[in-house]
């Protein structure tokens, strides 16, 4: 199957800096797949220039058979690609169903998608009318990731879900993102090995702004010896 993205060779600078140095990595489509990598590996610079919130110095990214590089990112996100930052991008002083119907094409809701998010997220319908800045980590996170799939996403880019969250809420954060890769390939980035183990299909290391190892996530989880050369953790850390 031909992937649903592609990065070749992708070189992103940030000011004076060189983040990315020829990023080369294919996204299967279907289920979920993660990007591990030290802090300041160049994770998140990887999904900013995905999203067209940074542009690449040199490289092409292609979204199934379309050049994606030079599009703005508003164009990108119609074509059906969502992402959800670090810093959630929520709004603090809107209720969560404010902050979903601007997330929607035209403010309002497809009634059986809404309850589906409804489903995969309670917290969602219980807080309904709530301020978003009331919400505790995990629901705010909760609605990031609503927002994202209020219209229907081919992809999915999310950036460290689990930090700063309760252990019992990334096991239900678990079961929600299975849900979701069921109809939408997911993009992980995350720091937490655990998490990304129990999710990822496949794996993507980086370092120092390129990949150092790709390959199934199964087969990095049972190397221990694999761990400790790319990410310094093993599965009992």
């Amino acid at each position: 199957m031909a992937p649903i993205l592609r990065l070749d060779d992708v070189h992103t600078d940030i000011a004076q800096y060189q983040i990315l140095h020829g990023m080369s990595l294919e996204v299967p489509e279907g289920g979920v797949h993660v990007i591990l990598g030290r802090n300041g590996a160049g994770k998140t610079t990887t999904l900013r220039t995905i999203m067209g919130l940074w542009k690449p110095r040199q490289g092409a990214i292609r979204f199934r058979d379309l050049d994606i590089t030079k599009l703005q990112t508003p164009d990108i996100a119609r074509l059906g690609i969502a992402f959800v930052p670090e810093n959630m991008g929520i709004f603090g002083g809107l209720t969560i169903e404010e902050n979903m119907r601007l997330a929607s094409d035209d403010g309002s809701f497809d009634t059986e998608r809404l309850a589906r998010i409804h489903a995969i997220f309670p917290a969602i319908k219980q807080f309904w009318q709530k301020p978003a800045h009331a919400l505790s980590g995990g629901q705010k996170q909760m609605l990031a990731i609503s927002r994202a799939i209020i219209e229907k996403r081919d992809l999915i880019l999310i950036d460290e879900p689990t930090k700063g969250l309760a252990p019992s809420i990334i096991r239900n954060m678990i079961a929600a993102f299975r849900e979701i890769a069921e109809e939408t390939t997911i993009l992980l980035v995350e720091q937490n090995f655990h998490f990304a183990k129990a999710l990822g299909q496949t794996v993507a290391v980086i370092d120092d702004g390129r990949i150092v190892h790709r390959g199934t996530m199964a087969d990095l989880a049972g190397d221990a010896a694999l761990q400790g050369r790319f990410l310094s953790l093993s599965v009992e850390a």
